[in-house]
C-alpha cells in the first residue's frame, strides 16, 4: 500500500467516501453543499458580468462605428486675399476621389454640417443637420440600406431623414413635414434674419445610439449647401476605412490626400477617453470578482478543516496500515479540489446561459419590475447587451480552479502531517 500510484483508483475511493459521508458519520456534506454553491455563484457572476460589459463595450463600438464616420477631414481656418476668413473645401470633388484613392479607405464622402432647430406639431427640439448625397447616405451601416429604419431611402432628394427619437418627440412620421430653423440665414441690411424652411420627412431610422436617433438630421447635400449659403463648399470630409481599429496607421496618406488645409478627427478621438474608461472599469471589475471567487474558496478550507478532524481517528488507521503522508494529503486534496471542479463547471454552465439568453432574462426582469429598468436615455444603448468570449470563460475557469487548488492544499497538507499515533490515543 506504501507504493499506491498517486490519484490511483483506492485514493479516489476514499475521497468519494468522505464526499459522500453524512454528518452522523462524521463528514461535512452541508459544508460541501455551501463551498459548491459559492463557487458556482461566484463563478456565475463572474462571467455574467464580463459578458455584458465585453457586449456593452462592443454595442458602443459598433454604433460609434455604424453611424459615424471613422475619420473626418476637416479644413483648418484660412484668410484669403481681401482678409475674409475661409473655412472649408472648394474643390471637394477632386479632395474626395484622392481621400478615397487611400489604401484601405472604403468611402469617402463631402459633407455639410450645422445645428439647427426642428419643430413640427407644436414641440421644438435641436438637431445637427448632416448634408450628405443620397448614395452616401445608403452607404451608412446603421442609417442607410439594410438599417432599422422605415420609409422610402430613394425620396431622400426630396425631403430629410432624422432619427427615431427625434420623430417620437416631435410627433411626426414618414410623409409629414417639418420646419427646420437656422440662426445663420439671410443677411440684410437690419441684421441676419433666421431661414426657415419646411422640409418633408421621407425617412426614418433608428441608429441603435439614443443621442444619435435624438439628434440627426440628414438633409442632401446640394439642399444643405443652399440652406447653410455654403454654395461651392463642402464642410469636411466623412471618411470610412476598412480597419478602424487601426484608425492610426491612415493618418499620414489622408492629410497628403486632404492638402495642406487639412484636419484630422478620427473616432478614437471622440471616443477613446470613454473606451479607456471602460478597460480601466473592466479590469476593476475583474479584480473584485476575483476576491469573490476566492472568498467562494475559502470555504472550502473551513469544510476540509473540519473533515479532516472527524476523520482524525481514520487518518491514524490509514497511516498505521501503511499509507503515506502523500497520499493521505491527495485523498483531501481531491476532496477539497472535487468542490472546486464542479462548482466551477455549474459556474461556467449558469453563466454561458445567462449571457445566451440574456434577452428574454432582461425582459422577464423588466416586465416584473413594471417596466423603465434600462434608461437609454443615460446609458445611450437600448438594450443590455452581452457578448460570450471564450477568453472571459477561460479566465473565469482558470481563476476558480488554480484558487480552489491553492486553498486546498493547506487543510490536506495538515492532514498527511497528522501523528497516528496523537489521532488514535484516546480512541
Amino acid at each position: 500500500m506504501a507504493n499506491t500510484a498517486p490519484f490511483s483508483r483506492f485514493e479516489r475511493m476514499i475521497a468519494w467516501r468522505y464526499l459522500r459521508a453524512k454528518r452522523a458519520e462524521g463528514g461535512v456534506s452541508v459544508m460541501t453543499w455551501i463551498s459548491l454553491i459559492g463557487i458556482t455563484l461566484a463563478v456565475f457572476a463572474l462571467i455574467a458580468t464580463l459578458s455584458v460589459r465585453a457586449g456593452f463595450r462592443a454595442e458602443f463600438v459598433d454604433t460609434i462605428l455604424g453611424a459615424n464616420a471613422h475619420v473626418t477631414v476637416y479644413a483648418a481656418t484660412q484668410i484669403d486675399q481681401n482678409g475674409n476668413q475661409i473655412k472649408g473645401f472648394q474643390d471637394y470633388d477632386a479632395i474626395a476621389a484622392r481621400l478615397a484613392a487611400v489604401p484601405g479607405v472604403t468611402r469617402a464622402a463631402p459633407m455639410i454640417r450645422g445645428q439647427v432647430m426642428v419643430s413640427a406639431q407644436g414641440a421644438t427640439n435641436g438637431a445637427e443637420v448632416y448634408g450628405l448625397s443620397p448614395e452616401d447616405l445608403a452607404a451608412i451601416p446603421r442609417v442607410g440600406i439594410g438599417a432599422d429604419a422605415y420609409g422610402d431611402l430613394d425620396r431622400f432628394a426630396t425631403g430629410i431623414a432624422i432619427g427615431s427619437v427625434l420623430a417620437r418627440e416631435l410627433g411626426v412620421g414618414v410623409g409629414d413635414k417639418v420646419r427646420v430653423i437656422s440662426p445663420t440665414g439671410v443677411k440684410t441690411a437690419f441684421g441676419t434674419s433666421p431661414r426657415v424652411n419646411a422640409y418633408e420627412v421621407v425617412y426614418v431610422f433608428t441608429a441603435g445610439r439614443y443621442d444619435i436617433d435624438k439628434t440627426r438630421l440628414y438633409m442632401p447635400f446640394t439642399e444643405a449647401q443652399s440652406y447653410f449659403n455654403r454654395e461651392g463648399f463642402a464642410d469636411e470630409f466623412e471618411v470610412m476605412v476598412a480597419e478602424p481599429d487601426q484608425v492610426e496607421q491612415y493618418a499620414g496618406p489622408l492629410l497628403n490626400a486632404g492638402g495642406p488645409q487639412a484636419v484630422l478627427w478620427t473616432w478614437r478621438d471622440s471616443s477613446g477617453a470613454f473606451l479607456r474608461a471602460l478597460d480601466i472599469e473592466d479590469n476593476i471589475m475583474f479584480i473584485i470578482l476575483s476576491i469573490l471567487v476566492l472568498i467562494a474558496t475559502m470555504n472550502i478550507i473551513s469544510g476540509l478543516i473540519m473533515l479532516v478532524k472527524n476523520k482524525g481517528r481514520d487518518i491514524g488507521i490509514l497511516r498505521t496500515i501503511g499509507l503515506t503522508e502523500g497520499a493521505v494529503l491527495r485523498v483531501f486534496f481531491m476532496c477539497g479540489a472535487f468542490t472546486g471542479i464542479v462548482g466551477t463547471l455549474a459556474g461556467v454552465i449558469l453563466g454561458c446561459l445567462f449571457a445566451l439568453y440574456i434577452d428574454p432574462i432582461f425582459s422577464a426582469v423588466n416586465y416584473l419590475a413594471g417596466g423603465g429598468v434600462w434608461d437609454p436615455s443615460i446609458r445611450g444603448i437600448y438594450a443590455l447587451p452581452a457578448k460570450l468570449q471564450w477568453g472571459d470563460v477561460l479566465s473565469a475557469v482558470s481563476l476558480s480552479l488554480g484558487l480552489s487548488f491553492i486553498v486546498t492544499i493547506f487543510p490536506a497538507r495538515r492532514a498527511a502531517r497528522m501523528n497516528p499515533v496523537e489521532a488514535l490515543r484516546y480512541e
